[in-house]
């Protein structure tokens, strides 16, 4: 540390007494980076490696990610088994550290340290977070472009806008947002239809659902958020899908100081792309808040939910201004289309390659649905009622967890587990790894067994509860009710309508992109009922 300060000492005295402007520039930026990516990881895996934990060396500059993306490359290079193991294809890196040094380990995300905490109970202390010392990881602008909101706020700010957000998805207002639900359900079943019908409607048709599913949560999102149709919104969607493949290519660039200022053409990509998308956001709330100043607007929808609670609050507040800005909830309809497209698609698309994987459980999913429904529209009180279908998305939501890891990050020393951690440590909550944990799930952890959740979640497994979908604490995903809904309405129309299998050309390719997706798509083969 005394040699450290030297160093400092020496170089802040080179900067303000002995080189020319252009030059103190560049000394301050190598600086930077000797300083973010030597200096620092030495200093933060010596105060780790002393305390017990054990993981892998730093490397310079990268850490572990050349050696994360060479593995992630090599098993997708090859097939996959028709298996519910996949931890070792989601993340081999995690895999191996775990495997060779513990639950709790040591990796390196570039320069910084990513500790692995692979036990539920001290992932529920992180997330439970009741004083705000575990905080989100800082992503810089890049994130931020693609949803910045109540994911990425913290303190004060994020807890006045989970209080006025929060009343969009209560009970009464899903119950109003059904018809959309419904309609949205009923356009896809019409259209799987007419897909069978062409093929001359006896046998069966392959159809890829995975941009089905996509298709249809944007739909459900256009019209439950902003009660437009989703040809208004397919742009929004379009971009949003784009900026996420973005995002995952910045993710595997080695991060420098001003990296994300840099005019590259991902940057330039990523900038524009944001530009637009905020354009026609702002272009929504600008006609939604012309509708309310003339007395001709239906606030049913999220949206005017959302600027209704806003008025409310700030009223109450008896401020001036709105407590939540026009950015505010821009961020916060971005957010919007990208959680309540992604997670609610791959869920369902999981659970239609499970249970075509296992028909016993399919069959007895829809005899429940025929049981509550017959053949009319589901409705909220039925979504109640299904107890087997719960099972199942439980199952798939445990097997195949849209986010499969949540990262928290140290801001100042904190102890945890019985380890001390220095500020700027990142801690990594390998959600999947923990719901595929035989030590919590018994032997059959890898096995898709719906029936483990008969009793509901805090029984399903030895450690109760080690499951983590929507997050937990007061952080949990806001709009978990919303979107169980919808894969209730839309999983039950489907089982009303068609039988379904695997195609035989369907690969088994799970993929953590922004959520855990099908990399080569999921392949279905539909028979009309």
């Amino acid at each position: 540390m005394a040699m450290e300060a030297m160093l400092q000492q020496t170089w802040c005295w080179l900067f303000c007494f002995c080189l020319p402007g252009a030059a103190l520039v560049a000394l301050w930026w190598a600086w930077r980076v000797l300083e973010s990516t030597w200096i620092l990881p030495r200093r933060l895996g010596g105060a780790l490696r002393a305390q017990g934990l054990r993981g892998t060396a730093y490397r310079f500059p990268f850490g572990d990610l050349k050696e994360m993306a060479r593995l992630a490359a090599a098993d997708r290079a090859r097939p996959m088994p028709l298996s519910h193991d996949i931890t070792p294809r989601v993340n081999r890196l995690y895999h191996n550290v775990i495997a060779e040094h513990g639950k709790n380990a040591v990796t390196w995300f570039g320069p910084v340290p990513r500790v692995i905490v692979n036990d539920p109970k001290l992932v529920r202390e992180i997330l439970a977070n009741k004083f705000g010392h575990f905080q989100k990881r800082k992503h810089g602008g890049v994130v931020g472009r693609l949803a910045r909101g109540l994911v990425s706020h913290e303190g004060q700010k994020w807890a006045a806008h989970r209080k006025i957000i929060s009343p969009a998805f209560h009970l009464e207002k899903l119950k109003k947002m059904l018809p959309a639900f419904a309609a949205c359900s009923n356009d896809l079943i019409a259209r799987w239809e007419g897909y069978v019908e062409a093929d001359g409607g006896g046998g069966a048709k392959e159809v890829d659902v995975w941009p089905e599913f996509q298709n249809l949560t944007g739909d459900v999102i256009s019209r439950s958020a902003f009660g437009s149709s989703f040809s208004e919104g397919r742009r929004i969607f379009q971009l949003q899908s784009e900026q996420v493949e973005n995002i995952v290519k910045m993710v595997h660039t080695l991060y420098l100081p001003g990296f994300r200022f840099l005019p590259t053409e991902l940057n330039r990509k990523i900038k524009a792309n944001a530009r637009e998308v905020e354009a026609l956001l702002r272009g929504i709330v600008g006609k939604r808040e012309r509708a309310m100043k003339e007395g001709r607007a239906n606030n049913d929808d999220l949206l005017g939910v959302l600027m209704e609670s806003n008025a409310a609050e700030t009223k109450q507040a008896g401020s001036s201004r709105s407590i939540m800005t026009m950015d505010d909830i821009i961020g916060e309809l971005k957010l919007f289309y990208f959680a309540g497209m992604d997670t609610t698609a791959v869920l369902l698309t999981w659970t239609m390659v499970a249970l075509s994987m296992h028909s016993e459980w399919q069959h007895r999913a829809r005899e429940e649905v025929l049981r509550v429904f017959g053949r009319n529209q589901p409705d909220l009180d039925g979504i109640h009622q299904l107890k087997t279908v719960t099972m199942v998305l439980y199952e798939v939501l445990r097997l195949y967890p849209p986010a499969v890891q949540l990262d928290r990050q140290t801001y100042k020393e904190m102890e945890l587990g019985g380890v001390t951690y220095p500020p700027g440590v990142i801690l990594s909550l390998p959600i999947v790894f923990i719901h595929h944990d035989k030590d919590l799930w018994g032997e059959d952890a890898d096995e898709f067994r719906p029936e483990r959740f008969a009793d509901g979640i805090s029984k399903a497994s030895k450690e109760s509860p080690a499951f983590f979908p929507f997050g937990w604490g007061p952080r949990i995903c806001v709009g978990q009710n919303f979107a169980l809904v919808e894969a209730k309405m839309a999983l039950s129309s489907i089982l009303q309508h068609f039988s379904f299998g695997l195609s035989p050309s369907y690969t088994h390719a799970p993929f953590p992109v922004s959520t855990l997706q099908p990399e080569h798509g999921a392949q279905i083969m539909l028979k009309k009922l």
